[in-house]
């Protein structure tokens, strides 16, 4: 290993979870659970291989059947979604890694055909683009808002699921706040027109994440839960030119729940996910928030080391790197090269480019 990397090697503790390097494994759909959100047995081969990662943060994963529009994704509402994923977090734990589960509700971004309901969103504004569906893509249909009452509802299905996802033997779960889903839908003024306790005001706009991770944090400790935000770019459909305001909001207001650490996910514009010209608000987040920091923006291992030893992150999230690289972090630590994913393959169904990724020293025995 160069000296250079040496950051993304050192141990580090982050509320209850004491990560052996500084390299997360980011949130990754990639389907193969069934119709009903049930988990199957090769993401047991799946997550095992990728146990090096300091952190693995699983793919998203639904709190509730309206809020998992994603055909093949998995949830955790149901008891036999919270058996299925117990021989998963076995092996990770088995293999001397951590994992926690993303909790995901996808609100305006799913579709009827999915869940068989209508979305639901803050407001009834429709999203751009398609949705993903069991018969292909379809135009998103336009949601309808929440009543207050079922906004208390769905702050209970997180709930529920955080507590579901430590019965399922996760060490703890991260909230889903980013890429334009349901939280993200109450952040953003362009998806957000509320004229309630949850509109308007940047105070009001933020109430929704803010009950959230208290009725987590009440439910699994502030020490096992973590939080994903975007809060630059155009994703999915969701925007705010001046996101410095809620989010830093939002930043301040974590501070009173104690969290294990906050994920940001900051498009650039040389990234390859919603690339964005905006300016970064991270220097402004790290300052402003006083738990640990993981950033998550298309890094290479020399930038992801330099933001490590320049403290501008405390770890950095590689995401599809450890698609075709299932042995990433040794990958990294030996200079060996990458693996290219096949693209076709990130979501369809069956082991072929899931768990067929050989590991650099099995290629080269090869």
């Amino acid at each position: 290993m160069s000296e250079s990397l040496s950051p993304l090697f050192q141990p580090v503790k982050f509320g209850a979870f004491e990560l052996k390097n500084r390299i997360v494994m980011a949130p990754l759909t990639r389907g193969r659970s069934s119709l009903d959100g049930v988990p199957q047995d090769l993401k047991i081969e799946y997550y095992r291989q990728r146990a090096e990662a300091g952190l693995i943060i699983a793919e998203a994963t639904g709190i509730s059947r309206v809020g998992l529009g994603w055909p093949s994704a998995p949830g955790i509402w149901s008891d036999e979604q919270v058996e299925a994923w117990k021989p998963v977090t076995d092996a990770v734990h088995e293999a001397g890694g951590l994992i926690v589960s993303q909790l995901w509700h996808m609100g305006r971004l799913s579709h009827q055909e999915t869940t068989g309901e209508q979305p639901v969103s803050a407001s009834a504004i429709q999203a751009p683009g398609q949705a993903h569906t069991p018969t292909g893509k379809k135009d998103y249909p336009e949601p309808r808002a929440l009543g207050v009452d079922e906004i208390k509802a769905t702050v209970e299905d997180y709930a529920k699921a955080a507590a579901n996802a430590r019965r399922a033997g996760f060490d703890g779960v991260q909230v889903h706040g980013a890429n334009g889903y349901l939280i993200d839908q109450f952040l953003k003024p362009n998806t957000n027109d509320r004229d309630d306790d949850y509109g308007g005001s940047i105070e009001n706009r933020v109430r929704f994440l803010k009950d959230v991770m208290q009725a987590v944090t009440a439910e699994i400790g502030g020490d096992r839960t973590s939080l994903r935000l975007s809060p630059n770019g155009m994703v999915q459909g969701a925007h705010d030119p001046r996101p410095e305001r809620v989010f830093g909001e939002a930043a301040r207001m974590l501070n009173a729940f104690d969290l294990a650490f906050l994920e940001m996910r900051e498009s650039r514009s040389d990234g390859t996910f919603a690339p964005s010209d905006d300016p970064q608000i991270s220097p402004l987040i790290r300052v402003l928030f006083n738990g640990p920091l993981v950033l998550n923006g298309d890094y290479d291992a020399s930038g992801a080391a330099e933001a490590v030893r320049k403290d501008a992150a405390d770890a950095i999230a590689f995401g599809r790197p450890f698609i075709g690289n299932p042995d990433f972090v040794s990958r990294v630590r030996n200079g060996w090269p990458l693996r290219e994913a096949d693209m076709k393959t990130w979501y369809s169904a069956g082991p072929e480019g899931y768990t067929d990724y050989e590991a650099y020293t099995q290629d080269k025995a090869a």
